[in-house]
């Protein structure tokens, strides 16, 4: 009885200790990476707790299993430092898992925003896009517009890229500074009137979004946000065409 008594001390000092360093992962991911939206939009939530739940369960139980009061002190603290080894080894792979995977533009794709992440991108396209452009962002998404196509064959030439998976926010060589698209996105958007009209059970959510960007519904506009597996709206400054607020409504 002493001996699982021991054990079960140790595991749970092993598990606050992983408990705390999870949660700075979690600023990391969550103020960093993946801001609201995209830990929704983007499945940042999903991951990070996959990776964390993993790395935190696997530590206290490997302690449970080998501490032993019986054995030497130093034999001990070389189990200890095996395990956190492996446990950091663990947790730094599943945060570079994350990172790789981190939304880095919300991008106006010519009728539609859409989220584009690092993984998705190919290096040797990025070197085309403008210099301001070429450096992924490290604290979240920023936006940015798509340029209008130069030739037919260049839109038949990116349409067929998409249709074999490549998405066209994905297309670095196609990347524009925001305020340039800042135009041609007032035109595709709708007044946030007809969002509320058309999605009538939903009005308190979008009554909600709308007071939190600090405008008035004739003061916005809306257009869709679409992710991998995700539909959302975001709302628009009917001047600039800033991004203000998000809703998780599909306006399809």
């Amino acid at each position: 009885m002493h001996q699982w008594k021991g054990r079960l001390r140790a595991s749970g000092i092993h598990l606050g200790i992983s408990l705390c360093i999870a949660a700075l992962a979690a600023v990391l991911v969550f103020g960093l990476w993946y801001p609201y939206p995209y830990r929704e939009i983007s499945g940042g939530r999903e991951l990070f707790l996959l990776v964390v739940a993993v790395d935190v369960v696997m530590g206290p139980l490997i302690t449970f299993a080998i501490f032993n009061r019986a054995k030497p002190r130093r034999e001990l603290l070389m189990d200890f430092t095996v395990v956190g080894l492996l446990q950091m080894a663990a947790l730094t792979y599943g945060l570079w898992t994350v990172f790789v995977a981190r939304p880095v533009h919300l991008v106006f794709e010519y009728s539609r925003m859409s989220v584009v992440h690092a993984i998705d991108i190919d290096a040797g396209l990025l070197a085309k896009a403008p210099p301001s452009l070429q450096k992924l962002p490290l604290t979240g998404p920023t936006a940015i517009g798509l340029r209008p196509f130069r030739t037919p064959d260049e839109e038949f030439d990116a349409t067929m890229a998409a249709m074999s998976g490549v998405p066209l926010s994905a297309r670095s060589d196609l990347w524009q500074p925001y305020a340039d698209s800042a135009a041609d996105i007032l035109r595709q958007a709708r007044p946030v009137s007809e969002l509320r009209a058309r999605l009538a059970p939903q009005a308190a959510l979008i009554d909600r979004a709308i007071a939190n960007t600090g405008k008035t519904a004739a003061q916005l506009r809306y257009l869709p946000l679409v992710d991998r597996t995700h539909a959302w709206t975001v709302l628009l400054d009917s001047e600039t065409a800033e991004p203000l607020g998000f809703l998780p409504l599909d306006p399809f």
